[in-house]
């Protein structure tokens, strides 16, 4: 039975899950910035956002479900909360810093420099190139550009929405299912479509950013800035 009790609590879960993801860089800034280096299309980093952003969700949703289904106390759950939130937070770090590594290595590989060529007339002539645009394979390329999706979205599921658990616990304890569903569907759909709206204004917006000369070193900024993100979690608490 949904009552005024539970409608009251399930606005406040829209509104905290509002709250909880504008302020967590951690929600929006790796797509925008993978996305803009990776040179996906709106469509394809929304979709991978949107997946990610169902895990990050749903791996709460079930925590709770099975601690109200065991009657796992509230503080317990919050500390299963906790770990997982520092282990993201950890892996969003090494995974930024292994992709600015990455990115710094591609570029430089990619930096242009010039070959002389003498011929036997004696007539001398240069050209420039870079070895990573003249000899990457394409299905190998294909192959690479595959595995950050699954990357993202398993540090997601280890992400946890650690608003949702104290919420959920109010109807669960009053017996009322159907309340649980409502507030865990409030808190979840407001934090996705949050997500969604800010990946998909900011990715618009920098697909107009041309960096010129430093459009190479665009991983290595990703990668930088997802570290950075990661380090605002882990000590800043955002």
């Amino acid at each position: 039975m949904i009552n005024s009790q539970i409608l009251v609590i399930a606005g406040t879960a829209a509104t905290i899950g509002f709250v909880h993801t504008v302020l967590g860089p951690d929600h929006y800034l790796p797509f925008i910035v993978i996305g803009r280096a990776r040179k996906w299309s709106h469509l394809k980093t929304l979709f991978i956002s949107f997946l990610c952003g169902l895990g990050h969700v749903l791996s709460s949703i079930v925590l709770g479900f099975i601690g109200i289904a065991l009657g796992i106390a509230v503080f317990q759950l919050e500390a299963i909360e906790s770990f997982r939130g520092g282990l993201a937070a950890w892996l969003l770090i090494s995974f930024g810093f292994a992709y600015f590594i990455w990115g710094l290595h591609r570029a430089l590989r990619k930096k242009p420099h010039k070959h002389i060529h003498i011929h036997a007339d004696g007539a001398k002539h240069e050209h420039v190139h870079s070895h990573e645009s003249a000899h990457s394979h394409v299905h190998e390329e294909t192959k690479k550009k595959s595995l950050t999706p699954w990357i993202l979205f398993t540090i997601f599921v280890f992400g946890p929405c650690e608003p949702l658990i104290p919420l959920i616990m109010y109807p669960a304890a009053k017996h009322n299912i159907a309340g649980v569903v409502v507030v865990s569907v409030a808190f979840g759909l407001t934090t996705i479509l949050t997500m969604l709206a800010i990946i998909a204004i900011s990715s618009w917006g920098v697909s107009f950013v041309h960096l010129g000369r430093l459009e190479r070193y665009a991983h290595a900024l990703a990668g930088a800035m997802i570290f950075i993100s990661g380090l605002s979690v882990q000590f800043l608490g955002l």
